[in-house]
């Protein structure tokens, strides 16, 4: 049984975005782990592992617009199957 269940990855395009602000508000507010915010003012890359994973969108939606957004049961995937 894994602590996290979703894996959950997306790219976020906006202005004035910043990786140490975004991570730092993921450390503050979400229960979770594996977390990757990199990338520039315009375009930063997400990843993170959580049960939660609407927080991640709405909170990653109020910063600019997501895209490549993928949400996997690591689960499932564990017990081998799809999804």
């Amino acid at each position: 049984m894994l602590e996290f269940k979703y894996d959950v990855q997306l790219l976020i395009e906006g202005e004035g975005l910043e990786e140490e602000t975004i991570g730092g508000y993921f450390i503050d507010h979400f229960e979770g782990d594996c977390l990757l915010a990199v990338g520039d003012e315009t375009l930063i890359k997400i990843h993170f592992h959580t049960n939660e994973p609407w927080k991640v969108l709405e909170y990653c939606a109020s910063l600019g617009e997501i895209f490549d957004i993928v949400i996997e049961d690591m689960d499932r995937q564990a017990r081998g199957m799809k999804g």
